[in-house]
């Protein structure tokens, strides 16, 4: 399969950066014609990215270069945040990205998209979606995702990979605090009261006491709350996340990000180190024998919150996954949102990374 992938880091950014990587990502491939490029831009580029795609579009002889800027972006040799930078991954032979418009047989989507776009509407519509949210969140630039080599103005884009099978699955990483209890008062926002009339605010503290042994504050910024269902579904993994925001001392009740409803069971989750590591190595195994094979290339969304700046100063899930797939082409961002399929329902989560493992389809 011919695929590969290149980093090239500058002091400005110009598009030379592009041409140079697409050009490296080519000649590492063994291709002088690319069927599509995966171009990422880091957030210097925002104020002027076209110059840069043009750039790339030029030294794959294609139009076909779908991507969008990030605060941060990586490859299977470096990764690279606070500085002018390009990564790309092209496709070559039988391998090739396909705009959404041409996907009859529903396969999974790529999807990028700016965080102003993203919408119910077009996140689900019974296509299974995978990808993540832009870094450029402040907009300086006309957009900030692209594909046929020029910017998309609705914010968002989507394509499907051709001759390749696809496993996609999402770390959490999270070490869980408490056991699934059922929410039994709710308002909005607010959870009130847990089953067996047990405050939130309580549940939350005892478990924080219990793990850290200490009676520091509960770091509300590594907390997240695991929601499901059922308990049975959160004790498999599968469930739904969202933040922590504040606490009332008063009545006990938290404040979480996002709306839940009566009846849906809620665990406490911490954002923990050795716990993510360990889960983006469980997953990597898992990932490897759904696949049924050595994969020939992935992607990887990862939050910005869980790369170097969560593991001081390193990346330690892209040391897994290259530990595990030595020399095998990745790329991928440090974005604002991950987007993943869970139980049939695409979903936009926070603090955590999506793999995508490829291979060959068979002749």
């Amino acid at each position: 399969m011919k695929v590969a992938t290149s980093i090239v880091l500058g002091r400005e950014a110009k598009p030379e950066l592009a041409t140079e990587a697409v050009t490296n990502a080519m000649r590492k491939a063994g291709i002088t014609v690319a069927n599509s490029v995966l171009l990422l831009l880091t957030s210097e580029f925002a104020s002027n990215p076209q110059a840069a795609i043009k750039a790339a579009a030029k030294a794959a002889n294609c139009t076909q270069v779908i991507g969008c800027s990030a605060t941060g972006i990586f490859t299977e040799e470096d990764w690279v945040l606070d500085a002018p930078a390009v990564a790309a991954m092209v496709f070559g032979d039988d391998v090739s990205l396909q705009l959404a418009r041409q996907n009859h047989s529903q396969l999974p989507l790529l999807t990028l998209s700016a965080p102003n776009a993203i919408n119910s509407t077009w996140l689900n519509n019974d296509v299974e979606r995978f990808g993540g949210v832009s870094g450029d969140a402040v907009g300086q630039g006309p957009f900030s995702v692209w594909q046929n080599a020029k910017g998309e103005v609705t914010g968002y884009v989507e394509a499907f990979f051709s001759g390749v099978n696809i496993i996609t699955e999402a770390s959490h990483g999270l070490l869980q605090l408490t056991q699934p209890k059922k929410i039994q008062q709710v308002d909005e926002f607010d959870i009130m009261m847990l089953s067996h009339h047990t405050s939130p605010l309580a549940s939350l503290k005892k478990a924080w006491k219990t793990h850290s042994k200490s009676h520091e504050l509960v770091p509300l910024h590594l907390v997240m709350a695991m929601v499901a269902e059922s308990a049975e579904a959160i004790k498999q993994g599968e469930y739904n996340l969202t933040t922590v925001i504040s606490y009332d001392e008063t009545n006990g009740s938290i404040t979480l990000a996002q709306p839940l409803k009566l009846g849906q069971y809620i665990s406490w989750g911490l954002r923990d180190t050795t716990a993510t590591i360990a889960d983006m190595t469980h997953m990597t195994h898992r990932l490897t024998e759904k696949l049924g094979c050595q994969p020939d290339f992935a992607l990887l969304f990862s939050c910005l919150g869980r790369g170097p700046y969560f593991y001081a100063g390193t990346d330690q899930d892209l040391k897994v996954i290259t530990r595990q797939f030595p020399q095998m082409p990745l790329l991928g961002f440090y974005g604002n949102g991950e987007i993943a399929s869970i139980n049939g329902v695409n979903q936009l989560l926070p603090y955590s990374a999506v793999l995508c493992l490829f291979s060959a389809k068979a002749d």
